[in-house]
């Protein structure tokens, strides 16, 4: 029961890092892609409103805004408030969350620092129409990138707090392996707000942060979470995200050619 259409389909942004964006956003309305994923960083770079204009008059929808989070950092309050604003801007309902790692503190700690942070952000997000999407992540990354490490845990940490203000951000390359990922998709229901895919590839580098593969390059079985997700409700744009540092050296049109090829393959 998948019939996912290309209407759904989602360009992140960082599937083709180096590609301007200009170019990435005429490249998508070239190619009949309707919904993109942009990062703050090229975003800024660009000008934020320029990039929301840009966006806009090509035609094209926002699907999500990566990234705030990293609650262990100093400045957390201040530049999660400003992502939430520049969501906002930019059209995008999303604003996905890399919670950050330990930082010098317990794992106990340091979760609870992101469940108060969280608590902290929730009334600008919905002043501003921006859900936060809790994004588990695999426990390789424990440490420097999320201490939020199984969709069990962001559930139950999504849970303290209103479904329109927190959601998760469910990343086939990051729950894949879990034993509990099918019931966990299924208790989700409309707690996901946003679902990514990539896929989990061997060997690993030794950079592991920039090895994930396209859609049906290795063992993820895309099949049984895409029907998870659809049984769950979910009806909303499929975003391919991909960190590959091989894939970064071709050209953006070519990796956009090949990520739309690898989508339709894995959901028809």
């Amino acid at each position: 029961m998948r019939g996912l259409l290309m209407e759904r389909f989602s360009f992140n942004q960082a599937t083709a890092k180096h590609w301007p964006l200009p170019d990435l956003v005429a490249g998508c309305a070239a190619a009949g892609v309707r919904f993109v994923g942009l990062w703050r960083e090229p975003v800024l770079s660009h000008g934020l409103a320029r990039s929301a204009a840009l966006v806009r008059d090509a035609g094209l929808s926002v699907s999500t805004l990566c990234r705030g989070g990293f609650f262990g950092a100093d400045d957390w309050r201040e530049d999660n408030r400003r992502a939430i604003d520049e969501a906002a801007t930019l059209g995008a309902p999303v604003l996905v969350l890399v919670c950050g790692g330990l930082a010098g503190r317990s794992l106990a700690e340091a979760r609870e620092r992101v469940a108060a942070g969280i608590e902290a952000l929730v009334p600008h997000a919905l002043d501003a129409g921006v859900r936060l999407a809790i994004e588990p992540m695999h426990p390789m990354f424990t440490a420097d990138r999320s201490v939020v490490a199984t969709l069990s845990g962001a559930l139950s940490l999504a849970a303290r707090f209103p479904p329109a203000a927190v959601g998760i951000a469910l990343d086939t390359y990051h729950v894949w392996w879990d034993e509990r990922v099918l019931p966990e998709i299924a208790a989700a229901g409309s707690r996901i707000a946003c679902f990514q895919l990539a896929d989990w590839v061997l060997p690993l580098p030794a950079d592991v942060l920039v090895g994930r593969g396209l859609p049906g390059a290795g063992c993820v079985e895309f099949g049984v979470l895409l029907d998870a997700v659809a049984r769950a409700g979910y009806q909303g744009p499929i975003e391919v995200e991909v960190f590959n540092a091989e894939l970064w050296t071709r050209p953006g049109a070519e990796i956009l050619r090949d990520t739309i090829a690898a989508y339709q393959a894995v959901t028809c």
